[in-house]
């Protein structure tokens, strides 16, 4: 399943657009702007695991820093300033990733 198959592509354009800046990542906004915050829970999960790069079951630290290419392959990696802060906001239970379940709670927080 592609991303596109989720999320309008122009809004992902959009989205990724906007923080295109080094250390101008705010995920909030991006969850709303990419349209990730209007879906139901289903297609929140659906895009975890498209994220899920290495199918663990968790997004970890790597993968987070590679989060805006999970939404388009010619984004930016995030800065490690970045990766940490979505990390911190994400990672509910302190294991150091982020499961399905932070996942979900970090976009309806959004």
């Amino acid at each position: 399943m592609a991303m596109t198959d989720l999320l309008s592509a122009e809004d992902i354009k959009k989205a990724v657009g906007a923080f295109s800046a080094a250390d101008s990542f705010d995920h909030k906004k991006f969850f709303q702007m990419v349209g990730l915050k209007k879906k139901n829970s289903d297609d929140v999960k659906k895009v975890f695991h498209i994220l899920d790069k290495d199918k663990s079951g968790f997004i970890e630290e790597d993968e987070l820093g590679a989060i805006l290419k999970g939404f388009s392959p010619d984004a930016r990696d995030l800065s490690a300033k970045e990766t940490k802060m979505l990390l911190a906001a994400g990672d509910k239970d302190g294991d150091g990733k982020i499961g399905v379940d932070e996942f979900s709670i970090l976009v309806a927080e959004s």
